[in-house]
Protein backbone atom coordinates (compact mmCIF):
# COMPACT_ATOMS: atom_id res chain seq x y z
CA UNK A 1 0.00 0.00 0.00
CA UNK A 2 1.25 3.24 -0.77
CA UNK A 3 -0.22 6.34 1.96
CA UNK A 4 0.98 10.10 2.12
CA UNK A 5 3.00 10.60 5.10
CA UNK A 6 3.06 13.52 7.04
CA UNK A 7 6.32 12.90 8.47
CA UNK A 8 7.98 13.15 5.27
CA UNK A 9 5.64 14.92 2.86
CA UNK A 10 5.96 11.85 0.27
CA UNK A 11 3.25 9.28 -0.79
CA UNK A 12 5.62 6.05 0.94
CA UNK A 13 5.26 2.76 0.63
CA UNK A 14 3.34 1.58 3.77
CA UNK A 15 5.60 -1.10 5.82
CA UNK A 16 4.74 -2.25 9.13
CA UNK A 17 7.38 -3.07 12.02
CA UNK A 18 6.58 -6.42 12.67
CA UNK A 19 5.17 -7.85 9.27
CA UNK A 20 1.54 -8.29 9.68
CA UNK A 21 0.63 -6.70 12.26
CA UNK A 22 -0.16 -3.24 12.74
CA UNK A 23 -0.29 -0.97 15.69
CA UNK A 24 -3.04 1.73 14.52
CA UNK A 25 -3.41 4.60 16.74
CA UNK A 26 -6.46 6.99 16.33
CA UNK A 27 -6.94 10.42 18.22
CA UNK A 28 -10.60 10.23 20.01
CA UNK A 29 -13.03 12.82 20.52
CA UNK A 30 -13.20 15.02 23.35
CA UNK A 31 -16.74 14.05 24.69
CA UNK A 32 -17.82 17.79 25.89
CA UNK A 33 -20.30 17.92 23.31
CA UNK A 34 -21.91 15.99 20.36
CA UNK A 35 -19.49 15.05 17.19
CA UNK A 36 -20.56 17.36 14.10
CA UNK A 37 -19.93 15.63 10.82
CA UNK A 38 -16.94 17.40 10.80
CA UNK A 39 -15.18 15.51 13.12
CA UNK A 40 -16.87 12.27 11.74
CA UNK A 41 -15.14 12.47 8.23
CA UNK A 42 -11.85 12.04 10.08
CA UNK A 43 -13.09 8.67 11.89
CA UNK A 44 -14.99 7.66 8.28
CA UNK A 45 -11.76 7.59 6.71
CA UNK A 46 -9.90 6.03 9.66
CA UNK A 47 -12.65 3.86 9.96
CA UNK A 48 -12.24 2.99 6.01
CA UNK A 49 -7.77 2.28 6.49
CA UNK A 50 -8.59 0.08 9.02
CA UNK A 51 -11.07 -1.92 6.86
CA UNK A 52 -8.65 -1.42 3.76
CA UNK A 53 -5.86 -3.30 5.89
CA UNK A 54 -7.59 -5.84 7.48
CA UNK A 55 -9.17 -6.51 3.83
CA UNK A 56 -5.58 -6.76 2.35
CA UNK A 57 -4.78 -9.13 5.24
CA UNK A 58 -3.03 -7.37 7.82
CA UNK A 59 -3.78 -8.16 11.12
CA UNK A 60 -4.84 -4.48 12.83
CA UNK A 61 -4.31 -3.89 16.52
CA UNK A 62 -6.20 -0.28 16.97
CA UNK A 63 -6.40 1.81 19.69
CA UNK A 64 -8.67 5.11 20.67
CA UNK A 65 -8.49 7.68 23.33
CA UNK A 66 -11.57 9.17 24.99
CA UNK A 67 -10.24 12.76 26.04
CA UNK A 68 -12.79 13.18 29.26
CA UNK A 69 -10.21 15.65 31.06
CA UNK A 70 -7.24 18.15 30.21
CA UNK A 71 -8.40 19.35 26.90
CA UNK A 72 -8.30 23.55 26.97
CA UNK A 73 -10.18 25.98 24.58
CA UNK A 74 -6.87 27.40 23.41
CA UNK A 75 -3.76 25.02 22.80
CA UNK A 76 -1.45 27.84 24.40
CA UNK A 77 -2.39 26.40 27.66
CA UNK A 78 -5.12 28.99 29.01
CA UNK A 79 -8.81 28.95 28.46
CA UNK A 80 -11.20 26.95 30.03
CA UNK A 81 -11.17 23.37 30.13
CA UNK A 82 -13.51 22.03 28.00
CA UNK A 83 -15.25 19.06 29.82
CA UNK A 84 -15.82 21.59 32.66
CA UNK A 85 -17.07 23.96 29.98
CA UNK A 86 -19.71 21.35 28.87
CA UNK A 87 -20.51 20.41 32.45
CA UNK A 88 -21.41 24.11 33.56
CA UNK A 89 -23.71 24.41 30.52
CA UNK A 90 -25.60 21.36 31.32
CA UNK A 91 -25.41 21.36 35.04
CA UNK A 92 -24.18 17.85 35.40
CA UNK A 93 -20.79 16.39 36.89
CA UNK A 94 -17.77 16.40 34.52
CA UNK A 95 -18.21 12.39 34.29
CA UNK A 96 -21.60 12.40 33.89
CA UNK A 97 -20.71 14.58 30.54
CA UNK A 98 -18.26 12.34 29.57
CA UNK A 99 -20.46 9.23 29.71
CA UNK A 100 -23.37 10.84 27.95
CA UNK A 101 -21.44 12.30 25.23
CA UNK A 102 -19.00 9.23 24.88
CA UNK A 103 -22.46 7.03 24.38
CA UNK A 104 -23.58 9.92 21.79
CA UNK A 105 -20.42 9.32 19.90
CA UNK A 106 -20.34 6.07 19.39
CA UNK A 107 -23.67 5.75 18.30
CA UNK A 108 -22.98 8.15 15.58
CA UNK A 109 -20.30 6.17 14.64
CA UNK A 110 -22.68 2.91 14.20
CA UNK A 111 -24.93 5.14 12.38
CA UNK A 112 -22.01 5.70 9.64
CA UNK A 113 -20.70 1.83 9.65
CA UNK A 114 -17.74 3.25 11.68
CA UNK A 115 -15.94 0.21 13.20
CA UNK A 116 -15.59 0.88 17.24
CA UNK A 117 -11.68 -0.10 17.72
CA UNK A 118 -10.40 -2.94 19.64
CA UNK A 119 -9.60 -0.67 22.68
CA UNK A 120 -11.24 2.39 24.01
CA UNK A 121 -9.75 4.24 26.65
CA UNK A 122 -11.06 7.55 28.75
CA UNK A 123 -7.98 9.62 29.79
CA UNK A 124 -8.93 9.18 33.45
CA UNK A 125 -8.74 5.43 33.51
CA UNK A 126 -4.53 5.90 32.84
CA UNK A 127 -3.61 8.80 35.54
CA UNK A 128 -0.57 6.71 36.99
CA UNK A 129 0.96 6.15 33.40
CA UNK A 130 0.61 9.62 32.63
CA UNK A 131 2.57 10.64 36.19
CA UNK A 132 4.93 8.01 35.20
CA UNK A 133 6.00 9.53 31.98
CA UNK A 134 6.34 12.68 33.30
CA UNK A 135 8.75 11.42 36.28
CA UNK A 136 10.89 10.21 33.55
CA UNK A 137 10.37 13.10 31.48
CA UNK A 138 11.93 15.27 34.00
CA UNK A 139 15.02 12.78 35.59
CA UNK A 140 15.93 12.95 31.29
CA UNK A 141 16.36 16.33 32.27
CA UNK A 142 13.49 16.91 29.04
CA UNK A 143 11.12 18.40 31.59
CA UNK A 144 11.41 21.11 34.01
CA UNK A 145 9.22 22.56 37.13
CA UNK A 146 8.45 26.19 36.67
CA UNK A 147 5.91 27.94 38.95
CA UNK A 148 3.30 25.82 39.69
CA UNK A 149 3.32 23.28 36.70
CA UNK A 150 5.66 20.84 34.82
CA UNK A 151 6.34 21.72 31.14
CA UNK A 152 8.05 19.74 28.14
CA UNK A 153 11.64 21.71 27.22
CA UNK A 154 11.00 21.50 23.55
CA UNK A 155 14.62 23.22 23.04
CA UNK A 156 16.33 19.94 24.24
CA UNK A 157 14.62 18.07 20.68
CA UNK A 158 16.74 18.38 17.68
CA UNK A 159 13.94 18.24 15.20
CA UNK A 160 10.79 19.40 17.06
CA UNK A 161 9.16 20.88 13.78
CA UNK A 162 9.88 18.16 11.75
CA UNK A 163 5.91 16.89 11.34
CA UNK A 164 4.86 20.59 10.01
CA UNK A 165 7.92 21.30 8.09
CA UNK A 166 7.90 24.81 9.66
CA UNK A 167 10.04 26.99 12.05
CA UNK A 168 8.42 28.43 15.36
CA UNK A 169 8.19 31.86 13.53
CA UNK A 170 5.89 30.65 10.39
CA UNK A 171 3.72 28.36 13.02
CA UNK A 172 2.65 31.93 15.13
CA UNK A 173 1.36 33.65 12.22
CA UNK A 174 -1.98 33.88 13.12
CA UNK A 175 -2.23 32.80 16.49
CA UNK A 176 -4.35 34.90 18.98
CA UNK A 177 -2.68 37.54 20.40
CA UNK A 178 -5.32 37.91 23.22
CA UNK A 179 -4.03 34.77 24.93
CA UNK A 180 -2.32 35.19 27.97
CA UNK A 181 1.89 34.52 27.34
CA UNK A 182 2.65 31.72 30.29
CA UNK A 183 5.61 33.31 31.37
CA UNK A 184 6.78 30.41 33.43
CA UNK A 185 7.71 28.57 30.15
CA UNK A 186 11.71 28.67 29.04
CA UNK A 187 10.42 28.73 25.09
CA UNK A 188 7.33 30.15 23.52
CA UNK A 189 6.75 26.29 22.30
CA UNK A 190 6.93 24.08 25.70
CA UNK A 191 3.84 22.89 26.43
CA UNK A 192 2.12 21.94 30.00
CA UNK A 193 2.92 17.78 31.33
CA UNK A 194 1.26 18.27 34.15
CA UNK A 195 -0.76 21.76 36.12
CA UNK A 196 -1.45 21.62 39.80
CA UNK A 197 -4.36 22.81 41.63
CA UNK A 198 -2.82 26.51 41.07
CA UNK A 199 -4.50 26.20 37.22
CA UNK A 200 -8.40 26.37 37.28
CA UNK A 201 -9.35 26.21 41.35
CA UNK A 202 -12.77 25.01 40.19
CA UNK A 203 -11.00 21.91 38.29
CA UNK A 204 -13.41 19.01 38.70
CA UNK A 205 -10.96 16.01 38.38
CA UNK A 206 -7.78 16.31 40.22
CA UNK A 207 -4.99 13.56 41.24
CA UNK A 208 -2.23 13.79 43.88
CA UNK A 209 1.34 13.41 42.10
CA UNK A 210 4.58 14.33 43.12
CA UNK A 211 3.75 17.99 42.20
CA UNK A 212 1.04 18.46 44.20
CA UNK A 213 -2.51 18.07 43.44
CA UNK A 214 -3.44 18.75 39.90
CA UNK A 215 -4.39 16.75 36.54
CA UNK A 216 -2.45 16.12 33.13
CA UNK A 217 -1.84 18.25 30.58
CA UNK A 218 -4.00 17.43 26.80
CA UNK A 219 -0.89 16.01 24.46
CA UNK A 220 0.47 13.33 27.60
CA UNK A 221 -2.34 11.33 27.68
CA UNK A 222 -2.37 9.91 24.00
CA UNK A 223 1.53 9.34 24.02
CA UNK A 224 0.77 7.55 27.22
CA UNK A 225 -1.89 5.36 25.88
CA UNK A 226 -0.17 4.72 23.14
CA UNK A 227 2.99 3.14 24.76
CA UNK A 228 0.71 1.67 27.27
CA UNK A 229 -1.15 -0.35 24.74
CA UNK A 230 0.70 -0.88 21.87
CA UNK A 231 4.67 -0.46 23.04
CA UNK A 232 7.48 1.35 22.04
CA UNK A 233 7.23 1.11 17.93
CA UNK A 234 3.27 2.49 16.30
CA UNK A 235 3.08 1.66 12.49
CA UNK A 236 0.38 4.74 12.23
CA UNK A 237 -1.25 7.84 13.97
CA UNK A 238 -4.20 8.89 12.27
CA UNK A 239 -5.87 12.55 13.08
CA UNK A 240 -7.44 15.57 11.51
CA UNK A 241 -5.05 18.02 9.72
CA UNK A 242 -5.39 20.29 13.33
CA UNK A 243 -4.11 17.28 15.32
CA UNK A 244 -0.72 17.94 13.31
CA UNK A 245 0.56 21.10 15.36
CA UNK A 246 0.53 21.19 18.15
CA UNK A 247 -0.95 18.06 19.56
CA UNK A 248 0.87 15.10 17.38
CA UNK A 249 4.20 17.90 17.43
CA UNK A 250 3.90 17.44 20.95
CA UNK A 251 3.27 13.79 20.90
CA UNK A 252 6.54 13.01 19.21
CA UNK A 253 8.68 15.32 21.34
CA UNK A 254 7.46 13.28 24.22
CA UNK A 255 7.15 10.28 23.11
CA UNK A 256 10.98 9.81 21.19
CA UNK A 257 12.57 11.96 24.67
CA UNK A 258 10.76 9.19 26.73
CA UNK A 259 11.89 6.12 24.81
CA UNK A 260 14.67 7.27 23.38
CA UNK A 261 14.35 5.99 19.51
CA UNK A 262 11.93 6.69 16.44
CA UNK A 263 8.29 6.01 17.82
CA UNK A 264 5.65 6.00 14.75
CA UNK A 265 6.41 5.71 11.29
CA UNK A 266 3.79 6.83 9.43
CA UNK A 267 1.58 9.68 10.10
CA UNK A 268 -2.37 9.64 8.46
CA UNK A 269 -3.88 12.92 8.59
CA UNK A 270 -7.77 13.79 7.03
CA UNK A 271 -8.75 17.66 5.82
CA UNK A 272 -11.37 19.73 6.83
CA UNK A 273 -14.88 19.52 6.43
CA UNK A 274 -16.03 23.42 5.15
CA UNK A 275 -19.83 24.36 5.18
CA UNK A 276 -20.34 27.71 3.01
CA UNK A 277 -15.87 28.43 2.57
CA UNK A 278 -15.28 27.89 6.60
CA UNK A 279 -14.11 24.74 8.37
CA UNK A 280 -17.13 22.83 10.65
CA UNK A 281 -15.77 24.06 14.17
CA UNK A 282 -18.06 23.94 17.31
CA UNK A 283 -16.34 27.34 18.51
CA UNK A 284 -17.77 28.74 15.25
CA UNK A 285 -21.38 27.46 15.56
CA UNK A 286 -21.67 25.98 12.72
CA UNK A 287 -22.02 22.76 12.98
CA UNK A 288 -24.62 19.77 11.85
CA UNK A 289 -24.53 16.18 13.77
CA UNK A 290 -25.43 13.03 12.13
CA UNK A 291 -29.06 13.42 14.20
CA UNK A 292 -29.56 16.43 12.43
CA UNK A 293 -29.37 14.90 9.52
CA UNK A 294 -31.42 11.86 9.91
CA UNK A 295 -34.03 14.64 11.07
CA UNK A 296 -33.88 15.49 7.88
CA UNK A 297 -34.53 12.49 6.19
CA UNK A 298 -31.08 11.76 5.06
CA UNK A 299 -29.63 7.84 5.57
CA UNK A 300 -26.37 8.59 7.46
CA UNK A 301 -24.23 6.01 5.23
CA UNK A 302 -25.40 8.76 2.43
CA UNK A 303 -22.80 11.23 4.64
CA UNK A 304 -20.47 8.06 4.08
CA UNK A 305 -20.94 8.07 0.39
CA UNK A 306 -20.26 11.37 0.50
CA UNK A 307 -17.17 11.29 2.24
CA UNK A 308 -15.85 8.02 0.05
CA UNK A 309 -16.07 10.26 -3.00
CA UNK A 310 -13.85 12.96 -2.29
CA UNK A 311 -9.82 11.96 -1.14
CA UNK A 312 -9.15 12.47 2.22
CA UNK A 313 -6.21 15.04 2.04
CA UNK A 314 -8.40 17.18 0.33
CA UNK A 315 -10.88 19.69 1.96
CA UNK A 316 -14.53 18.11 1.46
CA UNK A 317 -17.29 21.39 0.66
CA UNK A 318 -20.70 20.75 2.32
CA UNK A 319 -23.89 21.51 0.88
CA UNK A 320 -27.06 20.47 1.25
CA UNK A 321 -27.80 20.48 -2.50
CA UNK A 322 -24.62 17.96 -3.00
CA UNK A 323 -25.89 15.78 -0.34
CA UNK A 324 -29.35 15.37 -1.93
CA UNK A 325 -27.52 13.98 -5.15
CA UNK A 326 -25.31 11.98 -3.29
CA UNK A 327 -28.62 11.03 -1.62
CA UNK A 328 -30.23 10.22 -5.35
CA UNK A 329 -26.87 8.52 -6.33
CA UNK A 330 -26.91 6.40 -3.07
CA UNK A 331 -30.81 5.22 -3.48
CA UNK A 332 -29.82 4.35 -7.56
CA UNK A 333 -26.68 2.36 -6.43
CA UNK A 334 -29.05 0.14 -3.62
CA UNK A 335 -31.65 -0.15 -6.55
CA UNK A 336 -29.35 -1.38 -9.28
CA UNK A 337 -27.56 -4.03 -6.20
CA UNK A 338 -31.01 -5.01 -5.54
CA UNK A 339 -32.23 -5.55 -9.43
CA UNK A 340 -29.32 -7.99 -10.00
CA UNK A 341 -30.37 -11.80 -10.69
CA UNK A 342 -28.01 -14.23 -9.12
CA UNK A 343 -30.30 -16.87 -8.89
CA UNK A 344 -29.20 -20.29 -10.67
CA UNK A 345 -26.26 -18.48 -11.60
CA UNK A 346 -22.36 -19.89 -10.47
CA UNK A 347 -19.42 -16.81 -9.29
CA UNK A 348 -16.88 -16.97 -12.01
CA UNK A 349 -14.06 -17.14 -8.56
CA UNK A 350 -11.48 -16.06 -11.61
CA UNK A 351 -13.32 -12.41 -12.11
CA UNK A 352 -13.70 -12.16 -8.68
CA UNK A 353 -10.40 -12.36 -7.72
CA UNK A 354 -9.34 -10.21 -10.41
CA UNK A 355 -11.65 -7.44 -9.42
CA UNK A 356 -10.58 -7.70 -6.27
CA UNK A 357 -7.00 -7.16 -7.58
CA UNK A 358 -8.17 -4.09 -9.25
CA UNK A 359 -9.39 -2.94 -5.93
CA UNK A 360 -6.52 -3.44 -3.66
CA UNK A 361 -4.60 -1.73 -6.45
CA UNK A 362 -7.03 1.14 -6.85
CA UNK A 363 -7.74 1.96 -3.27
CA UNK A 364 -4.06 1.01 -2.12
CA UNK A 365 -2.77 4.18 -3.91
CA UNK A 366 -3.14 6.43 -1.22
CA UNK A 367 -6.63 5.33 -0.14
CA UNK A 368 -8.55 6.57 -3.25
CA UNK A 369 -11.72 5.37 -1.98
CA UNK A 370 -13.36 7.40 -4.72
CA UNK A 371 -11.78 4.87 -6.85
CA UNK A 372 -12.98 1.79 -5.21
CA UNK A 373 -16.61 3.38 -5.45
CA UNK A 374 -15.93 4.06 -9.50
CA UNK A 375 -15.27 0.55 -9.34
CA UNK A 376 -18.40 -0.55 -8.30
CA UNK A 377 -20.28 1.35 -11.22
CA UNK A 378 -17.67 -0.43 -13.49
CA UNK A 379 -18.70 -3.77 -11.99
CA UNK A 380 -21.90 -2.86 -12.17
CA UNK A 381 -22.29 -2.21 -15.73
CA UNK A 382 -19.89 -5.60 -16.93
CA UNK A 383 -21.62 -7.00 -19.54
CA UNK A 384 -19.44 -10.06 -19.51
CA UNK A 385 -19.90 -11.49 -16.10
CA UNK A 386 -22.99 -13.08 -14.34
CA UNK A 387 -25.39 -11.16 -11.69
CA UNK A 388 -24.20 -13.59 -9.08
CA UNK A 389 -20.44 -12.83 -10.01
CA UNK A 390 -21.79 -8.98 -9.40
CA UNK A 391 -23.14 -9.70 -6.50
CA UNK A 392 -20.25 -11.17 -4.91
CA UNK A 393 -17.43 -8.77 -6.17
CA UNK A 394 -19.90 -6.00 -4.60
CA UNK A 395 -20.37 -7.81 -1.38
CA UNK A 396 -16.61 -8.16 -1.32
CA UNK A 397 -15.60 -4.64 -1.96
CA UNK A 398 -18.35 -3.51 0.55
CA UNK A 399 -16.46 -5.41 3.51
CA UNK A 400 -14.06 -1.42 2.92
CA UNK A 401 -16.70 0.88 1.80
CA UNK A 402 -19.66 -0.12 4.27
CA UNK A 403 -22.60 1.21 2.52
CA UNK A 404 -24.81 -1.31 3.17
CA UNK A 405 -25.00 -1.73 -0.49
CA UNK A 406 -27.36 -4.99 -0.09
CA UNK A 407 -29.33 -3.88 2.26
CA UNK A 408 -32.06 -3.54 0.25
CA UNK A 409 -31.66 -7.07 -1.09
CA UNK A 410 -31.29 -8.55 2.38
CA UNK A 411 -34.72 -6.33 3.33
CA UNK A 412 -37.76 -8.13 4.39
CA UNK A 413 -40.69 -7.04 2.40
CA UNK A 414 -42.82 -4.61 4.68
CA UNK A 415 -46.22 -5.27 4.80
CA UNK A 416 -48.57 -2.02 3.99
CA UNK A 417 -50.64 -0.66 7.17
CA UNK A 418 -53.58 1.15 5.71
CA UNK A 419 -54.76 2.81 8.79
CA UNK A 420 -51.06 4.30 8.92
CA UNK A 421 -50.73 5.54 5.50
CA UNK A 422 -54.08 6.96 5.70
CA UNK A 423 -53.05 9.19 8.69
CA UNK A 424 -49.34 9.96 7.09
CA UNK A 425 -50.81 11.13 4.17
CA UNK A 426 -53.75 13.51 5.66
CA UNK A 427 -50.67 14.74 8.04
CA UNK A 428 -49.00 15.84 5.15
CA UNK A 429 -51.43 17.40 3.19
CA UNK A 430 -51.84 19.43 6.84
CA UNK A 431 -48.40 20.58 6.75
CA UNK A 432 -48.79 21.51 2.92
CA UNK A 433 -51.71 23.87 3.79
CA UNK A 434 -49.76 25.06 6.91
CA UNK A 435 -46.63 26.19 4.60
CA UNK A 436 -49.04 27.51 2.19
CA UNK A 437 -50.57 30.01 5.25
CA UNK A 438 -47.29 30.61 6.01
CA UNK A 439 -47.98 29.26 9.34
CA UNK A 440 -44.50 27.43 9.63
CA UNK A 441 -44.75 26.71 13.41
CA UNK A 442 -47.56 24.66 12.45
CA UNK A 443 -46.01 22.94 9.62
CA UNK A 444 -42.95 22.09 12.10
CA UNK A 445 -45.04 20.48 15.12
CA UNK A 446 -46.60 18.61 12.16
CA UNK A 447 -43.43 16.78 11.25
CA UNK A 448 -41.79 16.74 15.20
CA UNK A 449 -45.54 15.01 15.46
CA UNK A 450 -44.48 12.19 12.80
CA UNK A 451 -40.93 11.65 13.99
CA UNK A 452 -41.95 10.73 17.24
CA UNK A 453 -44.29 8.35 16.24
CA UNK A 454 -41.37 6.88 14.32
CA UNK A 455 -42.49 9.00 10.56
CA UNK A 456 -39.84 10.75 8.63
CA UNK A 457 -40.59 13.61 6.54
CA UNK A 458 -38.53 14.36 3.24
CA UNK A 459 -39.38 17.55 1.14
CA UNK A 460 -38.33 16.50 -2.76
CA UNK A 461 -39.50 18.45 -6.02
CA UNK A 462 -41.51 15.76 -6.57
CA UNK A 463 -43.52 16.19 -2.85
CA UNK A 464 -43.20 15.52 0.66
CA UNK A 465 -42.12 11.52 0.97
CA UNK A 466 -42.17 9.62 4.04
CA UNK A 467 -40.37 6.52 5.80
CA UNK A 468 -40.50 4.60 9.14
CA UNK A 469 -37.02 5.98 10.79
Amino acid sequence: MQLYNTLTKTVDEFVPVNGNRINMYTCGPTVYHFAHIGNLRSYIMEDALEKFLNYCGYEVKRVMNITDVGHLTSDADSGEDKMLKGAKREHKTVMEIAQYYTDAFFADCAALNIKKPETVVPATSLVPDFIHMVEVLLEKGFAYQAGPNIYFDTSKVPNYYALTGHDEDQLRIGVRDDVEEDTNKRNKSDFVLWFTQSKFEDQALKWDSPWGVGYPGWHIECSAISLHYLGEHLDIHCGGVDNIFPHHTNEIAQSEAYLGHPWCRHWFHIQHLNDHGAKMAKSAGNILTVSVLKEKGYDPLVYRMFCLQSHYRKPLEFSYDVLDNMAAAYSKLLGRVKNLKPEGQSVDEEKLQAYRQQFITLVGNDLNTSSGLTLVYDVLKDAEISDATKLAVIQDFDQVLSLDLCKLRDAEPETVDADLTTYVEQKIAERKEAKKAKDFAKADAIRAELLEKGIVLKDTREGTLWEKA
